[in-house]
């Protein structure tokens, strides 16, 4: 199957491409068994690298506040499924990170955040409303930890449409 690659990332507004992904040797996660409710893809580098070492312990420590808005964080690399237990196991990470190992960078291809030339996915964050459409998207220069700040934003512009949902 070809694909249409987005020359860059993807803004919001756009539906989320489909993706099913491995979090571990024998768990995928697809992105239609997220829906249903706001999802946050955190796309970055590589594991072990201080940057996002640092960004997914931010992300773990604020993830109840990320649960309070309702929404699910999962965090993607190329790294492979055994770097990614081993490193979640080191941060003691409380949210899945999925391997886009293999076609690599296929996954991140598709939001318009791979570094070809590297070979590893941009420090990118998109936030997903319950339907699968884009409502929020951010590159942080691949040096800088892109904080929390503007995903607890997009989450707030989310809420009353999510209220709208659980009534």
């Amino acid at each position: 199957m070809s694909y249409d690659y987005p020359a860059a990332v993807l803004p919001a507004g756009t539906t989320a491409p489909s993706f099913a992904l491995p979090a571990t040797p024998d768990q995928t996660v697809a992105l239609e068994e997220l829906r249903g409710r706001p999802l946050i893809l955190a796309f970055y580098p590589a594991d072990w690298s201080p940057v996002c070492g640092d960004q997914m312990a931010l992300y773990n420590q604020i993830l109840p506040e990320f649960h309070k808005a309702g929404a699910q964080l999962v965090g993607i690399s190329v790294d492979g499924v055994w770097c990614h237990a081993a490193f979640a196991a080191d941060r003691k990470l409380h949210f899945p990170l999925l391997a886009d190992f293999e076609p690599k960078g296929e996954v991140a291809r598709r939001y318009g955040v791979y570094r070809e030339q590297e070979g590893i996915a941009d420090r990118a964050l998109f936030v997903i409303d319950a339907e699968g459409v884009i409502r929020w998207s951010y590159v942080s220069p691949l040096g800088i930890n892109p904080g929390a700040d503007g995903i607890l934003d997009a989450l707030d512009k989310l809420a009353p449409a999510l209220q709208g949902v659980q009534s």
